[in-house]
């Protein structure tokens, strides 16, 4: 059964970049729920343009994952870990100590950040996935460079490219995506 709230969907290139204070890069914030300053969950795509730290971000649960580039190192309080645009998201705590070392050139980069008690799984699908939802969560996929066939039990929404679409679902509902370059996030708020 799928709750009343509907499909929502944002484009990336409705979003106005924002600078970062560092210089190191902007950011499109694609959704940050339930507002903007008071947000449980929060993903956006930023652009990379030089190495550096990030910012802190305490009792935040963070999910990162490269869309475009060669790639980052991103050490956290002294652990290094790469990553390329054909790898699964990175989680990691937003208060850890943490800098970004491009491996080539610029980075586009998706992240998913989730205040408090809020958690989340973020995955690469590059196919088809089948998931079966056993608590009441929110469903969100961004699709990148290609558009993604999203059905909730028998809603089917087509996402086009560079957009995430989002809804609340209820336990036993079913999701199929299929893309062949898509990020599904289950989130539980």
């Amino acid at each position: 059964m799928i709750s009343n709230m509907n499909w929502q969907v944002v484009h990336l290139q409705d979003l106005a970049p924002i600078a970062w204070r560092n210089g190191g890069g902007t950011t499109r914030e694609l959704v940050a729920l339930p507002d903007a300053q008071h947000w449980r969950w929060r993903a956006s795509v930023a652009e990379v343009t030089q190495s550096g730290p990030f910012s802190s971000f305490e009792g935040v649960q963070r999910w990162f994952a490269v869309l475009e580039g060669d790639g980052v190192c991103l050490t956290l309080d002294g652990h290094a870990h790469m990553l390329r645009k054909s790898d699964q998201p990175l989680k990691f705590d937003g208060a850890a100590l943490t800098n970004c070392t491009l491996l080539g050139g610029a980075t586009q980069d998706f992240n998913l950040m989730l205040h408090g008690s809020t958690s989340a799984h973020l995955q690469r699908v590059n196919s088809h996935v089948n998931v079966a939802i056993k608590t009441p969560k929110i469903i969100a996929v961004y699709a990148h460079k290609e558009r993604a066939t999203v059905q909730i039990d028998t809603a089917i929404h087509a996402l086009s490219a560079h957009s995430l679409g989002w809804m609340h679902v209820d336990a036993g509902t079913a999701i199929d995506l299929q893309a062949s370059d898509a990020l599904l996030m289950e989130i539980d708020v």
